[in-house]
């Protein structure tokens, strides 16, 4: 897994799979379909999308070094 800007950039339209909220982190998986999160369920789960993901990009930074 990378963190990246190769991948698609988020707009204010992109919204957090979990909540609905505007979303801050995009993770692709395998297979190029990906999951977006609000920058607190990018946080919750971090660890888990460092382990299954290619590539995410985290727009605000909200990942740190976590």
């Amino acid at each position: 897994m990378t963190t990246t800007t190769a991948v698609t950039a988020l707009s204010p339209a992109d919204r957090c799979d979990r909540c609905g909220a505007r979303a801050a982190v995009r993770a692709v998986l395998p297979g190029g379909t990906d999951l977006v999160f609000c920058a607190h369920h990018g946080r919750q789960h971090v660890s888990r999308l460092r382990a299954v993901a290619t590539e995410i990009r985290d727009d605000e930074g909200v990942l740190g070094t976590l």
